[in-house]
């Protein structure tokens, strides 16, 4: 089979579509013919030698991917039959013909719903999903800020908090990111870039400041993250854009507002044996997901769940694909046709 491939960490210029083995189906997984897989921050991280991926997963790129189901291993339930439409959150191989997936991580795709559109779902939905549920516990009527609001998780967030009848607000480089968020339900957007973001979410607020913050920029908004944190919020850290090093007394204005910080990778999560714990947690997420948003993709509910593509390419155009991610411009999901 073909898949995206580099020999060498290095810049998008490594990458090239290689012809690999096809993999086999383990004990309880399924074979998935992948139709489209998508592109994630984790890919350019792994593609650049600074973010390997755990331990028993494939190093092919991709952390999601929509298809058809292919083949079943051994000891499967018989809860998916062969020509099944799925759609899959993975720990890599997703930018590839096929991909093996435990079958407990497969979710059906919407009914009237594309490959494409399908491949812009699991690892940015199921992040924003567990980071505002699994982590940030978020309540009804709670204000939750939203740091790159027009990136896949961003978009996929500012829905999620509108379902749980929650207040979004968002971040965002440019004015055209901005209306996109707007239009995606956001309550309120500010430009990081000209604009003190903190400053202007306490003036939304009337000075109480936001109860959640999910924030993938890291050491740089520490100080204005704690400004507009509401006592007792939460503020979840689920990347490090700017970095990791934090300069300065952050314990101390934690402890002042009664703060928590948490910090979640669901990558991490692998499906390792010595890992039972963590595999668990990504089915129990997954079948969560599946019963509580899922339904509102399909349209017959209110509100209804849009996922988000902003481009797409060819497999063999993979290097394209990275160089987009990286100029910053993309609003939503970039997806990957793989070839039949």
């Amino acid at each position: 089979m073909f898949a995206a491939y580099f020999d060498c960490p290095g810049g998008p210029e490594n990458l090239y579509m290689k012809e690999v083995m096809k993999p086999d189906p383990g004990e309880g997984e399924i074979l998935v013919k992948v139709s489209a897989s998508a592109l994630n921050r984790a890919d350019l991280l792994q593609r650049r030698g600074k973010y390997p991926p755990p331990k028993g997963a494939s190093d092919i790129l991709g952390l999601e991917a929509a298809g058809s189901v292919a083949g079943l291993g051994p000891g499967c339930s018989g809860r998916w039959k062969m020509g099944d439409a799925v759609m899959a959150l993975l720990s890599g191989g997703g930018q590839a013909q096929f991909v093996t997936v435990p079958e407990g991580l497969l979710m059906p795709i919407p009914k009237d719903m594309t490959f494409t559109q399908a491949a812009a779902i699991p690892e940015a939905w199921l992040t924003a999903f567990q980071l505002l549920h699994f982590v940030g516990k978020v309540q009804e009527g709670e204000k939750v800020l939203i740091h790159a609001g027009a990136s896949g998780v961003g978009m996929a967030a500012i829905q999620l908090v509108r379902l749980a009848k929650a207040i979004p607000i968002v971040t965002a480089g440019t004015q055209e990111k901005l209306e996109a968020t707007a239009n995606a339900g956001a309550a309120a957007g500010f430009n990081y870039k000209t604009e003190d973001f903190s400053e202007k979410v306490l003036e939304f607020t009337q000075g109480s400041g936001v109860d959640v913050i999910l924030d993938c920029v890291g050491s740089s908004y520490w100080e204005k993250n704690l400004n507009c944190l509401n006592t007792d919020g939460r503020w979840i850290v689920y990347g490090l854009l700017s970095g990791g090093e934090v300069h300065g007394d952050l314990l101390a204005r934690l402890l002042s507002k009664r703060a928590s910080i948490h910090t979640s990778l669901l990558r991490s999560r692998d499906k390792e044996a010595s890992s039972v714990f963590f595999s668990q947690y990504k089915e129990r997420l997954v079948r969560a997901f599946i019963e509580e948003v899922l339904p509102h993709f399909s349209g017959e509910t209110f509100p209804r769940l849009q996922p988000l593509v902003d481009s797409v390419y060819p497999l063999h155009a993979i290097a394209e694909a990275h160089r987009a991610m990286e100029e910053n411009k993309n609003i939503g999901k970039i997806v990957i046709e793989i070839p039949v």
